[in-house]
Protein backbone atom coordinates (compact mmCIF):
# COMPACT_ATOMS: atom_id res chain seq x y z
CA UNK A 1 0.00 0.00 0.00
CA UNK A 2 1.61 3.59 -0.84
CA UNK A 3 0.52 6.70 0.99
CA UNK A 4 2.19 9.82 0.23
CA UNK A 5 0.67 12.76 2.57
CA UNK A 6 1.34 16.26 2.64
CA UNK A 7 -0.91 18.10 5.03
CA UNK A 8 -2.56 21.70 4.50
CA UNK A 9 -0.44 23.85 6.15
CA UNK A 10 -0.71 27.43 7.50
CA UNK A 11 2.65 29.18 7.03
CA UNK A 12 3.82 32.69 8.65
CA UNK A 13 6.63 33.39 5.64
CA UNK A 14 9.29 36.03 6.58
CA UNK A 15 9.31 39.24 7.06
CA UNK A 16 11.70 39.95 3.65
CA UNK A 17 8.97 40.49 1.02
CA UNK A 18 10.38 38.90 -2.61
CA UNK A 19 8.70 38.31 -5.53
CA UNK A 20 9.40 35.32 -7.88
CA UNK A 21 10.87 36.78 -10.87
CA UNK A 22 11.26 35.48 -14.50
CA UNK A 23 14.96 34.88 -15.51
CA UNK A 24 17.12 38.04 -16.96
CA UNK A 25 20.17 38.30 -18.05
CA UNK A 26 22.17 38.44 -14.98
CA UNK A 27 25.58 39.47 -13.58
CA UNK A 28 28.14 37.46 -11.32
CA UNK A 29 27.56 37.79 -8.07
CA UNK A 30 31.31 38.39 -6.41
CA UNK A 31 32.50 37.73 -2.74
CA UNK A 32 32.29 41.09 -2.20
CA UNK A 33 28.45 41.13 -3.06
CA UNK A 34 27.54 37.95 -1.11
CA UNK A 35 28.89 39.28 1.75
CA UNK A 36 27.07 42.41 1.54
CA UNK A 37 23.41 40.59 0.75
CA UNK A 38 24.45 38.37 3.76
CA UNK A 39 24.43 41.05 6.31
CA UNK A 40 21.06 42.27 5.19
CA UNK A 41 19.15 39.38 4.99
CA UNK A 42 21.37 36.31 6.38
CA UNK A 43 20.59 37.78 9.99
CA UNK A 44 20.31 35.97 12.96
CA UNK A 45 16.51 37.09 13.30
CA UNK A 46 15.73 35.18 10.02
CA UNK A 47 17.37 32.11 11.58
CA UNK A 48 15.82 32.01 14.54
CA UNK A 49 12.32 32.50 12.66
CA UNK A 50 13.02 29.79 11.00
CA UNK A 51 14.42 27.94 13.41
CA UNK A 52 11.64 28.53 15.90
CA UNK A 53 9.53 26.43 13.16
CA UNK A 54 11.43 24.06 11.41
CA UNK A 55 11.99 22.65 15.56
CA UNK A 56 8.67 23.26 16.66
CA UNK A 57 6.79 20.63 18.51
CA UNK A 58 3.96 20.63 15.61
CA UNK A 59 6.29 18.71 13.53
CA UNK A 60 6.92 16.17 16.05
CA UNK A 61 10.24 15.29 15.28
CA UNK A 62 10.89 15.23 12.06
CA UNK A 63 11.24 11.36 11.77
CA UNK A 64 11.59 9.59 8.41
CA UNK A 65 8.89 8.90 7.11
CA UNK A 66 6.01 11.11 9.18
CA UNK A 67 3.57 13.86 8.62
CA UNK A 68 6.08 16.27 10.68
CA UNK A 69 8.82 15.54 7.96
CA UNK A 70 5.93 15.85 5.25
CA UNK A 71 5.29 19.54 6.63
CA UNK A 72 8.98 20.30 6.72
CA UNK A 73 9.23 19.85 2.94
CA UNK A 74 6.19 22.05 2.62
CA UNK A 75 7.75 24.70 4.26
CA UNK A 76 11.01 24.51 3.20
CA UNK A 77 9.66 24.36 -0.93
CA UNK A 78 6.99 27.50 -0.29
CA UNK A 79 9.86 29.90 -0.02
CA UNK A 80 11.90 27.79 -2.77
CA UNK A 81 8.85 28.59 -5.46
CA UNK A 82 8.06 31.92 -3.58
CA UNK A 83 11.91 33.02 -4.39
CA UNK A 84 12.05 31.89 -8.19
CA UNK A 85 14.14 28.91 -7.50
CA UNK A 86 14.17 25.99 -10.06
CA UNK A 87 12.78 22.93 -8.80
CA UNK A 88 15.21 19.72 -9.55
CA UNK A 89 12.72 17.42 -8.20
CA UNK A 90 10.52 14.43 -9.35
CA UNK A 91 7.97 15.86 -12.44
CA UNK A 92 9.13 19.21 -12.10
CA UNK A 93 8.12 19.56 -8.26
CA UNK A 94 10.89 20.20 -5.63
CA UNK A 95 10.58 16.46 -4.24
CA UNK A 96 12.44 13.26 -5.26
CA UNK A 97 10.15 10.39 -4.26
CA UNK A 98 12.19 7.92 -1.81
CA UNK A 99 9.45 4.94 -1.33
CA UNK A 100 9.96 3.25 1.84
CA UNK A 101 9.65 -0.24 3.27
CA UNK A 102 7.93 -0.60 6.51
CA UNK A 103 8.31 -4.39 7.86
CA UNK A 104 5.29 -5.38 10.71
CA UNK A 105 5.84 -8.37 12.83
CA UNK A 106 2.63 -9.73 14.18
CA UNK A 107 2.76 -12.16 17.25
CA UNK A 108 -0.52 -13.37 16.76
CA UNK A 109 0.48 -14.80 13.86
CA UNK A 110 3.97 -16.38 14.40
CA UNK A 111 5.05 -19.93 15.80
CA UNK A 112 7.88 -21.87 16.56
CA UNK A 113 8.85 -25.45 17.27
CA UNK A 114 12.46 -25.81 18.86
CA UNK A 115 14.07 -29.01 20.16
CA UNK A 116 10.77 -30.88 20.14
CA UNK A 117 8.54 -28.21 22.16
CA UNK A 118 6.14 -26.18 20.81
CA UNK A 119 6.97 -22.86 21.93
CA UNK A 120 4.65 -19.79 22.71
CA UNK A 121 4.99 -16.26 21.20
CA UNK A 122 5.38 -13.46 23.74
CA UNK A 123 6.34 -15.71 26.42
CA UNK A 124 8.55 -18.32 24.47
CA UNK A 125 9.73 -16.26 21.87
CA UNK A 126 9.95 -13.07 20.37
CA UNK A 127 9.35 -13.29 16.46
CA UNK A 128 12.00 -10.41 15.20
CA UNK A 129 12.47 -10.62 11.28
CA UNK A 130 11.99 -11.79 8.25
CA UNK A 131 10.21 -11.23 5.01
CA UNK A 132 6.98 -11.69 3.38
CA UNK A 133 8.68 -13.97 0.53
CA UNK A 134 10.51 -16.00 3.31
CA UNK A 135 8.85 -15.81 6.30
CA UNK A 136 8.90 -19.00 7.81
CA UNK A 137 10.79 -22.87 7.55
CA UNK A 138 7.96 -25.17 7.84
CA UNK A 139 10.23 -28.58 7.45
CA UNK A 140 12.09 -29.27 10.70
CA UNK A 141 15.63 -27.84 9.94
CA UNK A 142 18.88 -29.34 11.92
CA UNK A 143 20.51 -26.38 13.91
CA UNK A 144 24.09 -25.09 14.01
CA UNK A 145 25.72 -22.94 17.07
CA UNK A 146 27.65 -20.26 15.42
CA UNK A 147 28.69 -17.85 18.29
CA UNK A 148 28.23 -14.48 17.51
CA UNK A 149 28.01 -15.49 13.77
CA UNK A 150 29.64 -12.89 12.79
CA UNK A 151 32.21 -12.45 9.64
CA UNK A 152 35.31 -10.11 8.77
CA UNK A 153 37.56 -10.52 5.96
CA UNK A 154 40.60 -11.49 7.17
CA UNK A 155 40.43 -10.86 10.72
CA UNK A 156 37.09 -14.08 11.60
CA UNK A 157 34.83 -16.32 10.46
CA UNK A 158 32.30 -17.37 12.67
CA UNK A 159 31.03 -20.21 10.42
CA UNK A 160 34.26 -22.25 9.83
CA UNK A 161 34.17 -25.41 9.71
CA UNK A 162 30.62 -26.01 9.66
CA UNK A 163 28.22 -25.63 6.05
CA UNK A 164 25.23 -23.90 7.41
CA UNK A 165 23.15 -24.32 3.99
CA UNK A 166 19.41 -25.51 4.44
CA UNK A 167 19.94 -25.07 8.03
CA UNK A 168 19.08 -22.86 11.02
CA UNK A 169 22.02 -20.90 12.94
CA UNK A 170 21.97 -20.31 16.47
CA UNK A 171 23.39 -16.95 17.33
CA UNK A 172 24.88 -15.74 20.70
CA UNK A 173 24.21 -12.29 22.02
CA UNK A 174 26.91 -9.14 22.31
CA UNK A 175 26.62 -6.78 24.86
CA UNK A 176 27.40 -4.56 22.02
CA UNK A 177 27.43 -3.96 18.61
CA UNK A 178 31.20 -5.24 17.58
CA UNK A 179 32.26 -9.02 18.11
CA UNK A 180 35.65 -8.76 20.08
CA UNK A 181 38.57 -7.64 18.94
CA UNK A 182 37.07 -5.92 16.29
CA UNK A 183 37.12 -1.90 15.75
CA UNK A 184 34.92 0.44 13.66
CA UNK A 185 37.97 0.65 11.30
CA UNK A 186 37.65 -2.98 10.23
CA UNK A 187 33.93 -2.47 9.01
CA UNK A 188 33.95 0.53 6.48
CA UNK A 189 30.14 1.41 5.24
CA UNK A 190 30.92 0.70 2.30
CA UNK A 191 32.35 -2.97 2.85
CA UNK A 192 29.37 -3.94 4.19
CA UNK A 193 28.38 -7.77 2.46
CA UNK A 194 31.64 -8.16 0.93
CA UNK A 195 34.52 -7.41 3.74
CA UNK A 196 32.18 -7.88 6.35
CA UNK A 197 28.55 -9.00 7.79
CA UNK A 198 26.50 -9.30 10.68
CA UNK A 199 24.87 -12.23 11.60
CA UNK A 200 21.66 -12.22 9.95
CA UNK A 201 23.32 -11.25 6.92
CA UNK A 202 25.95 -13.81 6.77
CA UNK A 203 23.54 -16.34 7.83
CA UNK A 204 21.48 -15.17 4.58
CA UNK A 205 24.59 -15.42 2.86
CA UNK A 206 25.87 -18.78 3.80
CA UNK A 207 22.55 -20.40 3.09
CA UNK A 208 20.56 -20.14 6.10
CA UNK A 209 16.76 -20.84 6.28
CA UNK A 210 16.58 -18.77 9.47
CA UNK A 211 18.06 -17.37 12.80
CA UNK A 212 17.65 -18.76 16.61
CA UNK A 213 18.64 -15.75 18.79
CA UNK A 214 19.58 -16.61 22.21
CA UNK A 215 19.07 -13.96 24.85
CA UNK A 216 21.44 -11.91 26.77
CA UNK A 217 19.31 -11.40 29.70
CA UNK A 218 17.74 -13.10 32.85
CA UNK A 219 14.82 -14.88 32.74
CA UNK A 220 13.12 -12.22 35.19
CA UNK A 221 14.60 -9.43 32.81
CA UNK A 222 13.11 -11.12 30.26
CA UNK A 223 9.80 -11.70 30.66
CA UNK A 224 9.42 -8.04 31.00
CA UNK A 225 11.26 -7.34 27.88
CA UNK A 226 8.55 -9.74 26.05
CA UNK A 227 5.88 -8.21 28.20
CA UNK A 228 6.09 -4.85 27.19
CA UNK A 229 6.59 -6.13 22.93
CA UNK A 230 3.48 -4.90 21.70
CA UNK A 231 1.22 -7.72 19.77
CA UNK A 232 2.34 -6.17 16.07
CA UNK A 233 4.78 -3.85 15.86
CA UNK A 234 7.25 -2.50 13.07
CA UNK A 235 10.26 -3.93 13.36
CA UNK A 236 12.02 -2.44 10.19
CA UNK A 237 12.00 0.68 8.04
CA UNK A 238 14.38 0.78 4.65
CA UNK A 239 14.30 2.34 1.38
CA UNK A 240 13.78 0.79 -1.51
CA UNK A 241 16.31 1.56 -3.75
CA UNK A 242 15.79 2.14 -8.03
CA UNK A 243 16.57 -1.94 -9.38
CA UNK A 244 16.75 -3.09 -5.77
CA UNK A 245 16.67 -7.10 -5.67
CA UNK A 246 13.45 -7.87 -3.47
CA UNK A 247 13.59 -8.37 0.38
CA UNK A 248 13.97 -12.14 1.24
CA UNK A 249 15.44 -12.26 4.79
CA UNK A 250 15.03 -15.08 6.67
CA UNK A 251 13.00 -15.28 9.34
CA UNK A 252 14.38 -14.70 12.92
CA UNK A 253 13.38 -15.47 16.26
CA UNK A 254 14.47 -14.57 19.92
CA UNK A 255 14.08 -17.06 22.64
CA UNK A 256 13.94 -16.91 26.21
CA UNK A 257 16.55 -18.11 29.04
CA UNK A 258 14.31 -21.18 29.71
CA UNK A 259 14.13 -22.44 25.58
CA UNK A 260 17.96 -21.42 25.33
CA UNK A 261 19.09 -23.27 28.24
CA UNK A 262 16.92 -26.41 27.08
CA UNK A 263 18.07 -25.73 23.19
CA UNK A 264 22.18 -26.43 24.82
CA UNK A 265 21.65 -29.12 27.35
CA UNK A 266 23.61 -31.63 26.56
CA UNK A 267 25.72 -29.83 23.33
CA UNK A 268 29.36 -28.79 23.90
CA UNK A 269 29.08 -25.51 25.08
CA UNK A 270 25.90 -24.04 27.47
CA UNK A 271 24.07 -20.96 27.61
CA UNK A 272 26.42 -18.82 30.41
CA UNK A 273 29.35 -20.10 28.22
CA UNK A 274 27.93 -19.34 25.21
CA UNK A 275 27.08 -15.84 25.89
CA UNK A 276 30.50 -15.35 28.04
CA UNK A 277 33.12 -16.77 24.76
CA UNK A 278 30.76 -14.35 22.59
CA UNK A 279 31.95 -11.43 25.02
CA UNK A 280 35.83 -12.15 25.38
CA UNK A 281 36.56 -14.21 22.38
CA UNK A 282 37.14 -13.33 18.46
CA UNK A 283 35.72 -17.14 17.64
CA UNK A 284 34.11 -19.37 19.46
CA UNK A 285 34.13 -22.70 17.48
CA UNK A 286 31.04 -23.14 15.69
CA UNK A 287 29.27 -27.14 15.63
CA UNK A 288 25.85 -28.90 14.63
CA UNK A 289 23.83 -29.70 17.35
CA UNK A 290 22.71 -32.86 18.40
CA UNK A 291 20.69 -34.31 14.85
CA UNK A 292 17.53 -34.95 17.32
CA UNK A 293 17.47 -30.90 17.59
CA UNK A 294 15.36 -29.23 15.00
CA UNK A 295 13.06 -26.08 14.37
CA UNK A 296 10.34 -24.75 12.39
CA UNK A 297 9.21 -21.07 12.42
CA UNK A 298 6.86 -18.77 11.19
CA UNK A 299 7.14 -14.93 11.42
CA UNK A 300 3.86 -13.01 10.97
CA UNK A 301 4.87 -10.33 8.49
CA UNK A 302 3.22 -7.75 6.72
CA UNK A 303 5.03 -4.92 4.35
CA UNK A 304 3.79 -1.54 3.84
CA UNK A 305 5.38 0.74 1.16
CA UNK A 306 4.95 4.59 1.92
CA UNK A 307 6.54 7.56 1.01
CA UNK A 308 9.27 10.45 2.05
CA UNK A 309 11.14 12.51 -0.10
CA UNK A 310 14.06 14.90 -0.48
CA UNK A 311 13.82 18.60 -1.24
CA UNK A 312 15.97 19.57 -4.35
CA UNK A 313 16.36 23.38 -5.97
CA UNK A 314 18.58 25.01 -8.22
CA UNK A 315 19.49 28.98 -8.52
CA UNK A 316 20.35 29.38 -11.89
CA UNK A 317 24.27 31.00 -12.83
CA UNK A 318 24.95 33.13 -14.28
CA UNK A 319 28.11 31.81 -17.17
CA UNK A 320 26.78 30.45 -20.55
CA UNK A 321 29.10 27.77 -20.06
CA UNK A 322 29.10 26.94 -16.46
CA UNK A 323 25.63 27.09 -15.57
CA UNK A 324 25.58 23.67 -16.63
CA UNK A 325 27.50 22.35 -13.52
CA UNK A 326 26.22 22.55 -9.76
CA UNK A 327 27.96 23.64 -6.25
CA UNK A 328 25.89 21.58 -3.85
CA UNK A 329 24.59 22.78 -0.86
CA UNK A 330 23.35 19.95 1.64
CA UNK A 331 21.54 19.32 5.38
CA UNK A 332 19.33 16.66 6.09
CA UNK A 333 15.76 18.24 7.61
CA UNK A 334 14.75 14.70 9.55
CA UNK A 335 15.23 14.39 12.89
CA UNK A 336 14.47 11.21 15.02
CA UNK A 337 10.76 11.86 15.98
CA UNK A 338 9.16 11.23 19.11
CA UNK A 339 9.88 9.18 22.11
CA UNK A 340 8.34 5.75 22.49
CA UNK A 341 8.68 5.62 26.74
CA UNK A 342 5.42 6.43 27.48
CA UNK A 343 6.63 7.93 30.91
CA UNK A 344 9.15 10.66 29.27
CA UNK A 345 8.46 14.00 30.68
CA UNK A 346 8.55 15.55 26.82
CA UNK A 347 8.75 13.00 24.36
CA UNK A 348 9.77 15.66 21.05
CA UNK A 349 12.96 15.24 19.74
CA UNK A 350 12.85 18.50 18.21
CA UNK A 351 16.52 18.75 16.90
CA UNK A 352 17.14 22.30 16.91
CA UNK A 353 20.92 21.81 16.21
CA UNK A 354 20.61 18.28 14.31
CA UNK A 355 20.05 18.91 11.95
CA UNK A 356 17.39 22.00 12.43
CA UNK A 357 20.31 23.87 12.28
CA UNK A 358 21.60 23.12 8.88
CA UNK A 359 18.04 22.96 7.08
CA UNK A 360 17.52 26.52 8.12
CA UNK A 361 20.84 27.77 6.95
CA UNK A 362 20.24 26.58 3.29
CA UNK A 363 17.09 28.62 3.39
CA UNK A 364 18.60 31.36 4.79
CA UNK A 365 21.25 31.22 1.91
CA UNK A 366 18.51 30.61 -0.43
CA UNK A 367 16.96 33.75 0.89
CA UNK A 368 19.76 35.75 0.86
CA UNK A 369 20.34 34.56 -3.71
CA UNK A 370 16.69 35.71 -4.05
CA UNK A 371 17.30 38.92 -2.27
CA UNK A 372 19.40 40.16 -5.17
CA UNK A 373 18.28 37.75 -8.18
CA UNK A 374 20.01 40.37 -11.24
CA UNK A 375 23.32 39.08 -9.97
CA UNK A 376 24.18 35.11 -9.49
CA UNK A 377 27.35 33.05 -9.36
CA UNK A 378 29.02 31.17 -12.03
CA UNK A 379 28.19 28.04 -11.34
CA UNK A 380 24.30 27.09 -10.32
CA UNK A 381 24.06 26.44 -6.64
CA UNK A 382 22.21 23.20 -5.88
CA UNK A 383 19.99 22.97 -2.66
CA UNK A 384 19.79 19.28 -1.28
CA UNK A 385 17.28 19.04 1.61
CA UNK A 386 18.36 15.18 2.58
CA UNK A 387 15.71 13.28 4.34
CA UNK A 388 16.43 9.79 6.65
CA UNK A 389 20.09 10.42 7.22
CA UNK A 390 19.56 9.57 10.83
CA UNK A 391 18.24 6.18 9.35
CA UNK A 392 21.43 6.23 7.99
CA UNK A 393 22.48 8.42 5.11
CA UNK A 394 19.34 7.11 3.19
CA UNK A 395 18.55 10.38 1.38
CA UNK A 396 21.87 11.16 0.15
CA UNK A 397 22.46 7.56 -0.69
CA UNK A 398 19.72 7.56 -2.33
CA UNK A 399 19.84 11.29 -4.33
CA UNK A 400 23.86 10.26 -5.92
CA UNK A 401 22.17 7.12 -6.39
CA UNK A 402 19.48 8.18 -8.97
CA UNK A 403 20.62 12.20 -8.79
CA UNK A 404 18.06 14.60 -10.69
CA UNK A 405 21.12 16.64 -12.44
CA UNK A 406 24.12 14.74 -13.98
CA UNK A 407 26.45 13.13 -10.85
CA UNK A 408 29.45 14.35 -13.18
CA UNK A 409 27.99 18.20 -13.12
CA UNK A 410 27.99 18.43 -9.40
CA UNK A 411 31.73 20.03 -8.87
CA UNK A 412 31.50 20.73 -5.18
CA UNK A 413 29.03 19.37 -2.08
CA UNK A 414 29.01 21.41 1.11
CA UNK A 415 27.09 20.11 4.08
CA UNK A 416 25.84 21.90 6.96
CA UNK A 417 24.91 19.05 9.84
CA UNK A 418 24.69 20.60 13.65
CA UNK A 419 26.61 24.30 13.32
CA UNK A 420 24.81 26.27 16.00
CA UNK A 421 25.83 24.86 19.20
CA UNK A 422 28.71 25.95 21.68
CA UNK A 423 30.21 24.66 24.53
CA UNK A 424 29.27 26.85 27.56
CA UNK A 425 32.43 28.82 28.96
CA UNK A 426 33.70 26.37 31.97
CA UNK A 427 31.74 23.66 30.88
CA UNK A 428 33.18 19.91 31.82
CA UNK A 429 30.61 17.52 31.03
CA UNK A 430 31.92 14.44 29.22
CA UNK A 431 29.28 14.41 26.36
CA UNK A 432 30.26 18.23 25.62
CA UNK A 433 34.16 17.04 25.10
CA UNK A 434 33.84 17.93 21.63
CA UNK A 435 31.50 20.59 21.52
CA UNK A 436 33.09 23.55 19.98
CA UNK A 437 33.54 26.94 20.81
CA UNK A 438 31.80 30.47 20.33
CA UNK A 439 34.72 30.76 17.52
CA UNK A 440 35.03 27.53 16.46
CA UNK A 441 33.88 25.35 13.98
CA UNK A 442 34.95 22.03 12.86
CA UNK A 443 35.96 21.71 9.18
CA UNK A 444 36.10 18.04 7.84
CA UNK A 445 36.96 16.48 4.44
CA UNK A 446 38.09 20.00 2.28
CA UNK A 447 41.13 19.11 1.49
CA UNK A 448 40.37 14.93 1.34
CA UNK A 449 39.26 14.99 -2.74
CA UNK A 450 40.63 18.41 -4.37
CA UNK A 451 43.14 20.44 -2.65
CA UNK A 452 41.27 23.89 -4.67
CA UNK A 453 38.37 23.45 -2.60
CA UNK A 454 40.38 23.49 0.69
CA UNK A 455 42.23 26.71 -0.38
CA UNK A 456 38.82 27.98 -1.18
CA UNK A 457 37.67 27.24 2.02
CA UNK A 458 40.40 28.82 3.95
CA UNK A 459 40.95 31.57 2.23
CA UNK A 460 37.14 32.94 2.05
CA UNK A 461 37.26 32.45 5.94
CA UNK A 462 40.66 34.23 6.34
CA UNK A 463 39.35 37.26 4.39
CA UNK A 464 35.53 37.36 6.20
CA UNK A 465 34.59 36.05 9.25
CA UNK A 466 37.99 34.63 10.89
CA UNK A 467 36.14 31.87 12.60
CA UNK A 468 38.66 28.93 14.53
CA UNK A 469 38.58 26.38 11.25
CA UNK A 470 39.38 22.95 13.80
CA UNK A 471 40.50 20.69 11.83
CA UNK A 472 41.39 17.86 14.37
CA UNK A 473 38.74 15.11 12.97
CA UNK A 474 39.56 15.75 9.89
CA UNK A 475 41.01 12.07 9.63
CA UNK A 476 38.88 8.92 7.86
CA UNK A 477 40.74 7.16 10.98
CA UNK A 478 39.57 9.34 13.58
CA UNK A 479 37.80 6.96 15.99
CA UNK A 480 35.09 9.31 16.28
CA UNK A 481 34.43 8.45 12.38
CA UNK A 482 32.91 11.98 11.71
CA UNK A 483 33.51 12.09 8.12
CA UNK A 484 31.10 8.52 7.66
CA UNK A 485 28.59 9.66 9.45
CA UNK A 486 26.40 12.32 7.69
CA UNK A 487 25.73 13.17 4.07
CA UNK A 488 28.24 14.72 2.26
CA UNK A 489 30.15 10.70 2.98
CA UNK A 490 27.88 9.75 -0.04
CA UNK A 491 28.63 12.18 -2.32
CA UNK A 492 32.49 11.90 -1.35
CA UNK A 493 32.46 7.82 -2.66
CA UNK A 494 31.62 8.77 -5.85
CA UNK A 495 34.23 11.43 -5.97
CA UNK A 496 33.17 14.60 -5.35
CA UNK A 497 34.94 17.24 -3.44
CA UNK A 498 33.50 17.67 0.04
CA UNK A 499 33.46 20.28 2.65
CA UNK A 500 31.78 19.33 6.55
CA UNK A 501 30.74 22.14 8.58
CA UNK A 502 30.40 20.50 11.81
CA UNK A 503 29.74 22.06 15.67
CA UNK A 504 30.46 18.70 17.86
CA UNK A 505 28.53 16.19 19.34
CA UNK A 506 26.71 17.69 23.07
CA UNK A 507 24.90 16.39 26.17
CA UNK A 508 21.44 17.24 23.96
CA UNK A 509 22.71 15.28 20.62
CA UNK A 510 19.77 12.98 19.83
CA UNK A 511 17.86 13.99 23.20
CA UNK A 512 14.33 15.51 23.34
CA UNK A 513 16.39 18.88 25.01
CA UNK A 514 18.16 19.64 21.57
CA UNK A 515 15.89 22.83 21.59
CA UNK A 516 16.27 26.78 19.89
CA UNK A 517 16.88 27.82 23.41
CA UNK A 518 20.62 26.49 23.17
CA UNK A 519 21.13 27.51 19.87
CA UNK A 520 24.60 30.22 19.94
CA UNK A 521 22.41 32.67 17.48
CA UNK A 522 25.65 35.00 17.13
CA UNK A 523 27.76 32.15 16.44
CA UNK A 524 25.49 30.27 13.96
CA UNK A 525 25.14 33.81 11.67
CA UNK A 526 28.86 33.95 11.97
CA UNK A 527 29.03 30.11 10.83
CA UNK A 528 25.85 30.22 7.70
CA UNK A 529 27.10 33.41 6.24
CA UNK A 530 30.69 31.67 5.61
CA UNK A 531 29.30 28.73 4.54
CA UNK A 532 27.24 31.06 1.91
CA UNK A 533 29.91 33.16 1.00
CA UNK A 534 32.37 29.94 0.26
CA UNK A 535 29.81 28.43 -1.76
CA UNK A 536 29.38 31.79 -3.92
CA UNK A 537 33.58 31.81 -4.27
CA UNK A 538 33.63 27.84 -4.86
CA UNK A 539 30.81 28.67 -7.86
CA UNK A 540 32.74 31.47 -9.26
CA UNK A 541 36.33 29.49 -9.74
CA UNK A 542 37.57 28.67 -12.69
CA UNK A 543 38.50 25.27 -12.23
CA UNK A 544 37.72 22.77 -9.26
CA UNK A 545 39.50 19.71 -11.19
CA UNK A 546 40.49 16.68 -9.05
CA UNK A 547 44.05 15.45 -9.09
CA UNK A 548 44.22 12.29 -11.22
CA UNK A 549 46.28 10.53 -8.14
CA UNK A 550 44.01 11.34 -5.14
CA UNK A 551 41.86 8.67 -4.14
CA UNK A 552 38.01 9.13 -2.42
CA UNK A 553 39.09 7.98 0.81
Amino acid sequence: MNRFFLPRVSLVLSTTVLVSLPALAAGTLSEADAKKDAEKTLTQRNLRSYLTFIASDELEGRDTPSNGLNTAARYISTFLDRWGFVPKGDNGTFYQTIRVRSTYIDNDKSAATVAGKTLTAGQDFLPQGGSEKNSAVATPAPLVFVGHGWFVKGKLDAYAGVDVRGKIVVVAPLPRFLPFGVTQDDIPRDKRGTDWMPPEEYAKAQGAVGVIRLPSEDAATWAKTAAGTRPSRRVQLSPVYPNAAEDTDVPIIGVSPEVATALLAGEKTDLATAIADARAKTETGAFALAPDKTATLAVGIRTETVSTQNVVAAWEGSDDKLKNEYVALGAHYDHVGLSTNANAPDKIYNGADDDGSGTVGLLSMAETLASHPDKRPKRSLLFVWHCGEEKGLWGSEYFTRSPTVPLASIKAQLNCDMIGRSKPEGDTQERNKTLSSPDTIYVIGARMISPTLGDIVDKVNHDYTRLNYDTRYDDPKDPNRFYYRSDHYNYAKRGIPIAFFFDGVHVDYHRPSDEVSKIDFPKYERVVRTVFVTAVAVANAPSLSVPAAKATP
